[in-house]
């Protein structure tokens, strides 16, 4: 969980007044929230912190080490690359990317199911938004 000092601080838009994101207190950027579907979109830091408070494979597209750094460097995940994932996760879900000792890769959205995932040997399954090597 987080520390109980923890604080964030809400940016909001100009115009609508609405939170577009949410700044850890130090101002980096922790979650973004998507004005078309106002759900929140996940950042390295959120997705390391998703990672620490949840339990293997949960919200987690599992990689072989052979491939990490193509995805480091912001390249997209393919069902016949994908070695574990949750059952649980749903396409356009976000998801945390990593490799089998469970290190943070990336951040990205699922274009498939997470069983569709292991199921089909060909397509796109996670759209990488943002690899930890991707700058």
């Amino acid at each position: 969980m987080f520390p109980e000092d923890k604080h964030f601080l809400i940016q909001r838009s100009i115009n609508t007044k609405k939170i577009r994101n949410v700044l850890t207190s130090g101002g980096e950027l922790y979650l973004v929230l998507r004005a078309q579907d106002v759900l929140f979109s996940l950042t390295l830091l959120s997705g390391s912190v998703i990672k620490g408070c949840s339990k293997f494979p949960e919200y987690r597209v599992v990689i072989p080490k052979n491939l990490e750094e193509f995805i480091k460097n912001g390249r997209n995940v393919f069902s016949k690359h994908v070695i574990a994932v949750d059952k649980r996760i749903r396409a356009g879900d976000e998801v945390i990317v990593v490799n089998e000792d469970d290190e943070l890769i990336a951040i990205g959205k699922a274009k498939l199911s997470g069983e569709e995932m292991m199921e089909y040997k060909r397509g796109m399954a996670v759209h990488v938004k943002r690899g930890v090597l991707d700058e």
